[in-house]
């Protein structure tokens, strides 16, 4: 039997992030540096490519995955730029239509390539933040292998949740929140049980996180659980219906798209977990 009161007594580290939540942050703000000085880069120039190159390509932009269903988005476009010809939103957003429609990919690999980009600084900063606090619990938790996967299944998830809504749509789609509603999701299903992390009667560190999740039921059941749940929505919905003008959202609004990774966190945790009960119960 382990000692519980020893393990207490360890010395946690001041900074104990796991690897792969920093390398991930790292990778993100350098794919946004190379969007924001690519024009500087020889190599980028060697290519022919620049910031609008990339957001092309790797961004998510509904329409393309709605060509695969025959919905073509130009003739609603020219419709509604001949009701209003001077307007310039419309003839930007006509003129992708017809590349994307004259490209004929729908680029699958956008489904998940969304996720590595940002629309700016602050976007960027603000999603490392909240990955700082929530992909840490849930990397240490899973594993990093495990960890990556369920980033790029819950951006998927993001993904399918603003085609849902944003079927014609040609507006690329930017940044990690779908991937990140994932994660707050995940830590939902383990961070407030006895025991557990920010649940009463904390275990020591390491056990903290290796204590069995409770079943969704009981998840949602808790009080503390249900009002983070009902917090976060609330947040998202004022998100999507105002606060695009701040600068901390995606290049579409996508309050959807963090359900859509939102509810897949959630309902997927349970084929990401790790079998923890039968090593919890040898250290007892």
């Amino acid at each position: 039997m382990r000692s519980l009161r020893h393990d207490a007594a360890v010395r946690e580290p001041f900074f104990n992030v796991p690897l792969v939540v920093v390398a991930s942050i790292a990778v993100l703000a350098g794919l946004h540096a190379i969007r924001v000085w690519g024009d500087d880069l020889p190599v980028l120039r060697g290519l022919g490519l620049g910031p609008e190159d990339i957001i092309y390509q790797l961004a998510f932009i509904p329409a393309r995955f709605a060509l695969l269903l025959g919905a073509d988005p130009v003739p609603a476009l020219a419709h509604r730029l001949s009701a209003d010809p001077g307007n310039v939103d419309l003839i930007q957003r006509l003129g992708i239509a017809r590349e994307i429609v004259a490209d004929g990919s729908s680029k699958p690999w956008t489904l998940v390539t969304y996720a590595l980009l940002h629309g700016s600084w602050a976007h960027l900063i603000l999603n490392s933040v909240w990955l700082l606090a929530f992909g840490t619990a849930v990397a240490r938790r899973f594993g990093t292998a495990r960890f990556v996967l369920f980033l790029v299944v819950t951006a998927i998830g993001g993904a399918l949740g603003h085609l849902a809504t944003h079927t014609a749509d040609v507006a690329p789609m930017v940044g990690a929140s779908a991937s990140i509603s994932g994660c707050m999701a995940a830590a939902m299903r383990f961070v407030f049980q006895p025991g557990a992390p920010l649940g009463a009667f904390r275990l020591p560190e390491e056990m903290s996180y290796r204590l069995p999740a409770l079943p969704l039921s009981r998840v949602l059941s808790d009080s503390r659980a249900v009002t983070f749940l009902v917090v976060w929505f609330v947040l998202n919905l004022a998100t999507g219906l105002g606060a695009d003008g701040l600068g901390f959202t995606d290049a579409a609004i996508a309050w959807e798209a963090h359900v859509g990774g939102f509810l897949v966190g959630l309902l997927a945790f349970r084929f990401f977990d790790p079998p923890y009960r039968d090593s919890f119960a040898d250290d007892l």
